[in-house]
């Protein structure tokens, strides 16, 4: 009966910061709600922990060109966000190289999200994700976090959902064309 005990064990507890992804979230969020953790935190059954992240990586994460991504290829539950960690985080393409500075005007705006949420303690994050009562200054800091993020990819903003959508899936193409044998598209 001993073997028993351990036939559910699951050992997932980072010993570093980390980015925690919920496995679901309502349709009706612009923005997930993705933390960025330290390991002192216990993590659940019910989100992705992408480890050994940098706030840069949860500035990406949880910024509108994630979010397209993840809008149009993760699953769904019910009509809610199936959030996967092969489909959505692995086959996410990351800007290729972006300078030291895009970098850090990624994180200083990372930072402001983070610093925003830290003056709503007594609001989790589904509350302040609720599509209706999204405090303003949260939605502001998003929205700076998401041009900073858009600068990887880009000179320019993306003016929309679907500018960003083709994008990526060009920036996929051109990151997967040499395992088919193809050389891929230039940018």
């Amino acid at each position: 009966m001993a073997a028993l005990a351990y036939l559910f064990a699951e050992e997932r507890q980072p010993n570093w910061d980390f980015v925690l992804i919920p496995k679901v979230s309502s349709e009706n969020r612009k923005y997930i709600p993705i933390a960025y953790l330290d390991k002192s935190f216990v993590i659940s059954d019910k989100t992705f922990v992408a480890p050994n992240t940098s706030i840069f990586h949860f500035g990406v994460l949880t910024s509108q060109m994630h979010m397209a991504w993840m809008r149009y290829t993760c699953g769904r539950l019910k009509s809610d966000y199936s959030y996967s960690n092969t489909l959505v985080y692995n086959n996410y393409p990351f800007p290729i190289a972006p300078t030291e500075p895009q970098k850090k005007k990624v994180e200083e705006a990372a930072q402001a999200v983070l610093d925003t949420r830290a003056k709503y303690p007594g609001s989790s994050l589904a509350d302040l994700y609720d599509p209706v009562t999204m405090p303003p200054d949260l939605v502001k800091a998003h929205q700076a976090l998401d041009k900073a993020v858009d600068l990887c990819y880009r000179p320019q903003a993306f003016g929309s959902e679907l500018a960003r959508i083709e994008y990526l899936f060009g920036l996929y193409e051109q990151y997967t064309a040499p395992m088919f044998g193809g050389a891929g598209k230039k940018k």
